[in-house]
């Protein structure tokens, strides 16, 4: 045993599983430059010529202080290694994912599940996703790194719960709405300056629209720009992967063709109609139905059902009738994807939307342009122009477009109460975070300590 303890001292022993360790990250990495940090490695552990931690003295005894620095520095980078290659927290902020996941879990997001990212923004505050107080950013985008995945243990698969980075947070108008984006805003107003001009026989081109209605938005809010990285988390499903068709038919999502799998925790709102007797609070809240889900209107009230809470609610003396409430095929929703009338959409009636693969290609038609010029010019970083009908890219006209990444389409599963790709369309493989393993921890806002810790929830798996 003692002749094991002195081996665990042995300064030769801990720089032999030190550079091991180093290596197979500098492997995993895949960036052989990585290497020349070997001497480092040797130095501090053996030769010992350099002082590494200038904050403390290398021999003798530091104050309190100083150990309190050291150990905060130590305790910072661990983490943020761990969080950028490993795992992150995510805690549920909305209801869009109830009830499979609630508002108050604490999510354990691994980034070892589809790969971790490389950082394209490695010089920023520790812990702070993008504002470092008011309107401070937390990063700075004086070197911006390329997009690269280390490997996985996998891909990500049909309805895996995904956390991912805001595909339209990447312009934001620090002012507005949280549920209103930069681009829904120039969206919307330009749909309206065009219905003026119809009234009006005016005749604009799309550039002069996009033009007025992008220096309203800019006179009237403080608008910033973020890198991928750096715009806001979101945590949703994936209902359809790169190569599928979807398309969703009064509610239900289709994928090529064949309904989604069963998902105990979807919900839809309902009207739900009463005799005039009020619900009874106390059975409402063990289907974990509260007041903040509930709009009251008439003799009854709106409120989001699942499959088994539909069944429980159905039965209830006061109950005198159940109504969905979805939109019809056909209606027009400008608020959907791709916010255009030549696509009659809405949030319940939706595609059918071919959802990008890396290295398959489609027919450029200007209808279909209307659906991923966001992914060609954006995402892909593409210039490109449409003259009279013909699609030219980087400057040469183009009959096809070959995709570089794979795309996703996410979706709540509290379908009437989540803003997804339905409203803003395709999510990109640069924006994939993680997945969520387990809850560590679920706190609800509704009732106070130690009442609020949902203790059947804890550790349980999210699916």
């Amino acid at each position: 045993m003692k002749s094991f303890l002195k081996l665990l001292k042995n300064k030769y022993f801990k720089f032999g599983v030190a550079i091991t360790i180093y290596l197979l990250w500098v492997i995993w990495l895949g960036n052989y430059w990585f290497l020349l940090g070997a001497p480092i490695v040797f130095d501090i552990y053996v030769s010992k010529k350099v002082n590494w931690t200038p904050w403390k003295k290398r021999s003798g005894k530091n104050s309190k202080l100083v150990e309190w620095i050291d150990a905060i520095i130590f305790a910072v980078v661990a983490v943020t290694i761990i969080n950028i290659f490993i795992f992150q927290n995510y805690k549920i902020p909305t209801g869009s994912m109830e009830r499979s996941l609630l508002i108050g879990d604490h999510l354990y997001v691994s980034k070892l599940s589809y790969g971790p990212r490389i950082p394209n923004t490695p010089l920023a505050f520790p812990f702070a996703q993008n504002i470092l107080f008011g309107t401070v950013p937390s990063f700075s985008t004086i070197i911006q790194w390329p997009y690269k995945r280390l490997a996985g243990f996998g891909k990500i698969k049909n309805d895996d719960i995904v956390v991912f980075n805001y595909p339209e947070g990447d312009t934001v108008a620090l002012e507005m709405p949280s549920n209103q984006s930069y681009y829904d805003y120039i969206n919307m107003r330009i749909e309206e300056l065009k219905g003026f001009d119809e009234r009006n026989n005016v005749k604009r081109t799309d550039e002069e629209y996009y033009a007025q209605a992008r220096k309203e938005v800019w006179d009237r809010y403080t608008v910033v720009w973020r890198p991928v990285d750096k715009t806001d988390n979101y945590v949703k499903r994936c209902v359809a992967i790169g190569g599928d068709t979807l398309q969703v038919i009064d509610g239900e999502v289709f994928i090529n063709g064949k309904p989604q799998k069963d998902i105990d925790g979807k919900q839809f709102v309902y009207y739900v109609k009463t005799n005039g007797q009020p619900f009874n609070s106390k059975v409402l809240e063990d289907m974990d139905i509260y007041d903040s889900d509930i709009q009251y209107s008439g003799d009854g009230a709106f409120m989001p059902l699942t499959k088994l809470n539909y069944e429980k609610v159905r039965h209830l003396s006061n109950v005198t009738g159940i109504e969905p409430i979805f939109r019809g095929k056909g209606e027009c929703d400008l608020r959907v994807f791709p916010h255009n009338k030549a696509f009659a959409w809405n949030q319940d009636n939706f595609g059918p939307l071919y959802i990008p693969k890396q290295g398959d290609s489609i027919a450029l038609t200007p209808k279909n342009l209307i659906l991923y010029k966001r992914v060609i010019a954006h995402y892909e970083k593409n210039k490109l122009e449409v003259k009279d009908s013909i699609a030219y890219i980087n400057g040469k006209p183009s009959k096809y477009y070959t995709f570089k990444m794979n795309y996703y389409f996410m979706m709540g599963d509290n379908r009437h109460n989540s803003l997804d790709s339905r409203y803003w369309g395709f999510v990109p493989d640069d924006h994939i975070i993680g997945s969520p393993v387990f809850i560590w921890l679920s706190l609800n806002q509704n009732k106070s300590f130690p009442g609020n810790i949902r203790w059947s929830r804890m550790f349980m798996l999210a699916k």
